[in-house]
C-alpha cells in the first residue's frame, strides 16, 4: 500500500470497498524475526492512507507469538484502538497463534529450535510452548473466545472483553468516536 499509495484513489474509484493486509504483527522486533519488511510506522502510515482514499483496511494478524510478551499483546490492543481499527478486525485476529510449518525460516532462529518439539504430522507444523505459561493460557482464552458467541456480535463489544482478559480485568475505556458508516467484511471469520 505504500509503494502504490498513488494507486490507492483508483483503485476506490474502481469499487474497491475493502483491502486485506497480512499486517502479522505491530512489534517491530516480531516484524524483523518474520522479514515482512515492514514496520508499526509503515502500518499507521498504511491505515491512513487507506482512509483517506475511502477503503476499509482488514488487517490480519498473528498475534501470539513466542516474543509476544504481556506488554507487546497490550500494545497491539492500544494499536488497534487508537488507529481506530476495532470494527475492522475480525475476532479470530485476536487468537491467532504462529505456526511454524516444515521448511519455515523461522526454524534458522536459535531462540525458535530451543521452543519447538517434534513434527507434528497430523498437524503439519511444528508444535511451541510459549517461555510464559501464561501467554499460551491468555492465547487460549481468547481462542475460545473466539468460537463462542461474542465473536458473533458487535466487535465493540469483543474487543471490550479481550481488552480485560489482557489487561486483568480492567475495563476498556473507547473515547467517543463520530458514528461512521459500517466496515465492510468477510462473512466468513475464519480467515488469516
Amino acid at each position: 500500500m505504500l509503494q502504490q499509495r498513488a494507486l490507492l484513489p483508483k483503485l476506490r474509484e474502481t469499487g474497491c470497498v475493502l483491502i486485506t493486509s497480512a499486517v502479522e504483527a505491530l512489534d517491530d522486533g516480531i516484524l524483523t524475526r518474520f522479514d515482512k519488511r515492514h514496520s508499526r510506522s509503515d502500518v499507521a502510515e498504511a491505515v491512513r492512507l487507506v482512509r483517506a482514499a475511502g477503503i476499509a483496511l482488514n488487517p490480519t494478524f498473528v498475534a501470539f507469538t513466542p516474543w509476544t510478551t504481556r506488554a507487546v499483546y497490550r500494545d497491539f490492543l492500544q494499536f488497534i484502538a487508537e488507529q481506530d481499527l476495532v470494527a475492522n478486525v475480525a475476532p479470530v485476529q485476536y487468537a491467532i497463534r504462529l505456526l511454524i510449518p516444515r521448511g519455515s525460516l523461522l526454524l534458522d532462529l536459535p531462540e525458535v529450535q530451543a521452543l519447538v518439539g517434534l513434527f507434528d504430522e497430523a498437524a503439519l507444523c511444528y508444535r511451541w510452548q510459549h517461555p510464559d505459561p501464561a501467554m499460551d493460557a491468555l492465547q487460549r482464552q481468547i481462542e475460545v473466545l473466539a468460537q463462542s458467541e461474542a465473536a458473533r456480535g458487535p466487535r465493540q463489544d469483543f474487543f471490550a472483553q479481550v481488552w480485560e482478559l489482557a489487561h486483568d480485568g480492567t475495563p476498556l475505556l473507547l473515547e467517543h468516536r463520530l458514528p461512521r458508516p459500517p466496515i465492510p467484511y468477510l462473512t466468513e471469520p475464519w480467515y488469516c
